[in-house]
């Protein structure tokens, strides 16, 4: 499908855009994502700052954080949102197991007690928009109230994105092929 908005040239930027894009690591600031959202400076500047705490400085582990934003867009069936994590996250201990069992979710053999508290948890933020008391027992029993306040936001964040990129229909970007990257079909 066509992108309802096309990401935009960064040569084509104002200045202070520019100056955003530039701040980037050289192998992100041209991933559709970004260039799509430039089309509104303000608020991307803005998102950028919580974005960036919640993928490189919260509380959580990084494969934990990483299953989870993966969770999260499974859950919201974005194939560019599941795409760009699936990289990352083999950077951050993800295997392929663990990709299989992520469409499976919280209840699949092969994740360690946390591992399974905190799918469970963005499942039920989901679903729910709520945390159950069993769900919240999990959490505490794993997790610092500083890591599961940062687990709560992760959740919310990623589904944010995920709804914005599919309304938006943000396309993979360059060589991010359902090969390198693929989407599986949801099992129903």
């Amino acid at each position: 499908m066509k992108p309802r908005i096309e990401p935009v040239s960064i040569e084509d930027t104002d200045a202070r855009t520019r100056e955003m894009f530039d701040r980037m690591r050289p192998d992100t600031r041209t991933l559709n994502v970004f260039r799509t959202f430039a089309n509104h400076p303000e608020l991307m500047r803005h998102w950028l700052g919580f974005a960036g705490y919640l993928l490189r400085s919260s509380t959580l582990e990084p494969r934990l954080r990483e299953l989870v934003v993966l969770r999260v867009g499974w859950q919201c069936h974005s194939p560019y949102e599941w795409g760009q994590h699936v990289i990352v996250g083999r950077g951050a201990g993800v295997l392929d197991a663990d990709l299989e069992r992520l469409t499976q979710g919280p209840e699949a053999e092969g994740w360690t007690s946390a591992e399974a508290a905190a799918l469970r948890a963005t499942d039920e933020l989901i679903e729910r928009h709520s945390l159950g008391d069993a769900t919240w027992a999990g959490l505490s029993a794993h997790f610092t109230t500083q890591q599961i306040l940062d687990l709560i936001f992760l959740i919310g964040q990623y589904q944010l994105v995920s709804s914005a990129l599919n309304a938006l229909r943000v396309e993979r970007d360059d060589g991010l092929d359902a090969a390198a990257a693929p989407f599986p079909l949801r099992a129903e």
